[in-house]
């Protein structure tokens, strides 16, 4: 199997693909793992609440 890796502040583009997992990263550290749900989580809602817990 293949595997792509995706860095991006856009969410739009994971409407033209399957993503498997989405990762949330603050400060170099994954403060949140899911699936594509999470990425129209952070487009709603924005990165407020995960930033909040990195401080933690």
């Amino acid at each position: 199997e293949n595997g792509v890796l995706i860095i991006t502040h856009n969410t739009k583009i994971l409407e033209n693909l399957k993503a498997d997992y989405v990762h949330v990263l603050v400060n170099g550290k994954i403060v949140k793992t899911g699936d594509a749900t999470l990425a129209k989580e952070i487009e709603q809602n924005g990165y407020e609440a995960f930033k909040s817990e990195a401080a933690m």
